[in-house]
């Protein structure tokens, strides 16, 4: 049977999909009764017959950093999909990102080597990869530097791969990818690129001259049943399709809204005023915040992704942003009505 974590998410409710496609028996972890209902509209926008799919899925009420229940949950396990993280680029969250990133994923870990679960696929993020100098393409192989001034996503997903890597030492099978900005449809709140999508379609004014690596959410989870299908372990692997400024994603994404693109630059003054203007808002009011200092370097900063190790490994061919782009943004003008 195969284990899915955090199955509620983006990357985890269409693995979930993909997975009931085929006879295997698949069981998913999740925190809230609600966000079961949105796997499910997820499923409808891709087949009529939710409930054949859904129906396939066991689901077990569990956090990653609840031991009984997670033991319940690996009982007859096989494979693992960690797909489970908390994402916040607040320093105020750091202590809360340590425990579910990095302590939750240890907890996986020691239940996969305990259970002797013959492989584990870790979900991680291009923030764990190093920066490239003089504009070269970014590898798998491109060296983090822990002494740079790293976002606490960045540092916790890191501290999480390393526990994945020690796993491995004590005879664990593992794989880890490493996605860009994912585009797909059925999450419009809580980051990435429903959110930019959300922003765009409010009517997004100006645009950074940063850019990043992008890929759509059926050209991560596609790869990584690939991966656990395969007998490859202990690698990591880049998942990017192309590589887009935010002026060029931003106007791709106004064009399939059928909303005015961002036209104006946000120079680096504008932006340093931004993150220190939003830190006060949300000090003042305790509210989360909306934009961070490290938030502003990763959109003005040019990381270019190479993509090839992936390709290379699995003969993989990335379907086009514009595709998954239009998709999405179809998508998200019909869940508005």
């Amino acid at each position: 049977m195969i284990l899915v974590t955090g199955g509620t998410g983006l990357v985890g409710s269409h693995l979930l999909y993909e997975l009931t496609k085929t006879e295997k028996k698949v069981r998913a972890i999740y925190r809230s009764e609600k966000k079961i209902d949105l796997v499910k509209h997820v499923f409808s926008y891709y087949t009529s017959n939710v409930d054949q799919y859904f129906s396939k899925i066991e689901w077990i009420k569990a956090t990653l950093l609840d031991i009984p229940d997670l033991t319940e949950a690996f009982k007859g396990i096989t494979k693992v999909y960690h797909c489970a993280a908390f994402i916040s680029f607040d320093v105020r969250d750091y202590y809360t990102l340590r425990r579910v990133n990095i302590e939750g994923t240890a907890n996986i870990v020691n239940l996969s080597i305990s259970n002797q679960v013959k492989k584990l696929c870790y979900v991680s993020s291009i923030a764990t990869i190093g920066k490239s100098e003089h504009d070269t393409l970014i590898t798998e192989e491109t060296h983090w530097n822990p002494e740079e001034d790293h976002s606490v996503y960045a540092i916790t997903k890191y501290g999480a791969e390393m526990e994945v890597w020690r796993g491995t030492q004590e005879g664990l099978d593992a794989v880890i990818v490493n996605p860009g900005v994912i585009i797909g449809p059925g999450h419009w709140r809580g980051g990435g690129s429903g959110s930019l999508i959300k922003l765009v379609y409010k009517g997004l004014t100006r645009y950074t001259n940063g850019s990043v690596g992008y890929v759509s959410v059926i050209d991560v989870v596609k790869p990584m049943i690939l991966l656990m299908e395969n007998s490859i372990s202990n690698h990591r692997y880049i998942l990017v399709s192309e590589n887009l400024s935010y002026k060029d994603f931003f106007t791709k994404a106004a064009t399939y809204l059928k909303v005015k693109a961002p036209t104006k630059k946000a120079s680096k003054l504008i932006l340093s005023a931004a993150w220190r203007l939003d830190w006060l808002r949300a000090h003042m009011l305790k509210k989360k915040r909306r934009l961070t200092k490290h938030a502003v370097r990763s959109i003005t900063t040019k990381s270019n992704y190479d993509n090839n190790k992936i390709k290379d490994t699995l003969n993989y061919n990335f379907e086009s942003i514009d595709d998954s782009l239009a998709l999405t943004c179809q998508l998200f003008l019909k869940d508005l009505e």
